[in-house]
């Protein structure tokens, strides 16, 4: 069995003063810092995708707290709000801004983007108050429909210095076609796999992404994805990302739409410390069938720079059983 690895009825209003949030220095690269602890222990980022499907985006420039939201130069009389429909809607909602001076311009752009498959697309749009993103539809009915990836690098340093260490450096020197399709955004979970990245409309993460980035937006640009540093897709359960990935590995299939997960059957019960699961996928022959196990890390860890108890994390092992030949 291969191992995988770790795992508004306001438009009239006056706008309120925002909030100042006062940026703070992220500090250094030094070794006590989780990203580099995870790359000496060699933790893999494999399977740790969010389940997220749909999206908002929001532009915001300037500093974020933690909360990015409620931290942030985003108008705060709308911002509990916005986010109880995104939690009501099931949306994962980013704060965005551009990396470093790549453009000058900073708008109010915001986008919807959807990675359910089959439907995968993000459309831009633009907003003249916080407040319009309360009533705006989020379902791809309005905007500009992007043409091209669009690459997100989790550069939130004041939810963990290492996604502003690693992510920042990132931002700025991928090399993606238009500068409007390379932007910095808030937490977006696994602090110690930065550099963190999200392509979007197809939701696939990215951990540990090295240099410029080139390699990965080379990949996508030719509809597939960059393997060595792929978390996996948004909205495939874990056993499904193991399970792609491992299949990916043997059987050199790239392609974004390749190897869709068509079946997970647990065959443990829920939260056994080692669980197991037989995950069908689509192949271009026929079903692939693999066994895929899940266990906790024999040593436990801190696993963020913010963690103040160690915890061990998940490890993922997966052994193809079935595939069909023509």
């Amino acid at each position: 069995m291969g191992c995988v690895g770790t795992g508004s009825g306001r438009e009239n209003e006056p706008s309120p003063t925002p909030v100042t949030v006062p940026a703070r220095p992220a500090g250094r690269l030094d070794p006590s810092r989780c990203s580099v602890r995870a790359l000496e222990r060699g933790d893999s980022p494999v399977a740790t995708a969010s389940p997220a499907q749909r999206w908002l985006l929001i532009e915001q420039p300037g500093p974020w707290g933690r909360d990015a939201l409620a931290e942030s130069r985003f108008d705060q009389e709308v911002a509990p709000a916005l986010a109880r429909r995104s939690r009501a809607e099931n949306v994962r909602l980013l704060l965005i801004r551009r990396p470093g001076e790549r453009l000058a311009d900073s708008g109010r752009r915001w986008a919807y983007a959807d990675s359910r498959p089959g439907q995968e697309s993000l459309w831009w749009s633009v907003r003249s108050a916080d407040a319009d993103l309360l009533t705006a539809p989020w379902d791809g009915s309005v905007g500009t429909r992007a043409e091209r990836p669009v690459f997100l690098v989790c550069a939130h340093g004041g939810h963990d210095a290492c996604c502003a260490l690693r992510g920042r450096p990132l931002a700025r020197a991928m090399p993606a076609p238009g500068p409007a399709d390379v932007w910095e955004c808030s937490h977006l979970g696994g602090d110690r796999f930065a550099a963190n990245v999200v392509v979007l409309p197809h939701g696939f993460y990215y951990g540990q992404v090295p240099g410029d980035g080139g390699d990965l937006v080379r990949a996508h640009e030719l509809g597939q994805v960059a393997l060595p540093w792929l978390r996996g897709r948004a909205g495939v359960p874990a056993p499904g990302q193991a399970a792609q990935h491992r299949a990916r590995e043997l059987l050199g299939l790239l392609g974004l739409e390749d190897l869709p997960v068509t079946g997970i059957r647990p065959m443990t019960a829920p939260g056994a410390e080692i669980e197991r699961w037989i995950v069908t996928m689509a192949g271009p022959d026929g079903p692939v069938v693999a066994s895929v196990e899940s266990r906790p890390s024999e040593v436990a860890e801190r696993l963020t720079c913010r963690a103040t108890h160690p915890a061990h994390s998940r490890t993922w092992h997966v052994a193809l059983e079935h595939i069909a030949l023509d």
